[in-house]
């Protein structure tokens, strides 16, 4: 079955094995950030029919680490060696049920030498359903 995603959106660039259950999966590349997307399905959800916090928080992290890296590259400091999760809280406030798009949109990065800090915003249809902030080392 194919689906089209939102306008901007593209097939995500940056596959893993733990994210290949959940395609398709969709990106958008700004200058700041990169925002990631997916149109819940039933591989998505917990047994309530509902978005699964893992998913909300794995797709967060990998949307804030990006976008760390995006920023970075920006100011002409591309980490060679990637970035590795420090730290990360997950704040679920509402709940993304079954068809509806599931955006994780970075707010907020602010880059150090050797950390990188973001937020991410979460949202289902365009309401915000989670927030999650994290902390990067830059390798």
């Amino acid at each position: 079955m194919a689906v089209t995603p939102p306008e901007g959106f593209e097939p995500h660039f940056r596959r893993s094995p733990l994210t290949e259950p959940w395609e398709p999966i969709f990106s958008q590349r700004l200058p700041d950030r990169v925002v990631i997307g997916l149109y819940a399905r039933e591989p998505h959800t917990n047994s309530r029919g509902m978005v699964h916090g893992g998913l909300i928080a794995a797709l967060a992290d990998n949307a804030m680490g990006l976008s760390c890296v995006a920023v970075l590259t920006g100011e002409g400091r591309k980490p060679e060696g990637g970035l590795i999760t420090v730290s990360m809280a997950t704040d679920f406030i509402g709940a993304a049920k079954l068809g509806q798009w599931v955006a994780f949109d970075t707010r907020y990065v602010k880059t150090g030498r050797t950390l990188c800090f973001a937020q991410a915003f979460v949202t289902a249809d365009g309401e915000v359903v989670g927030r999650a902030d994290a902390r990067f080392k830059v390798w």
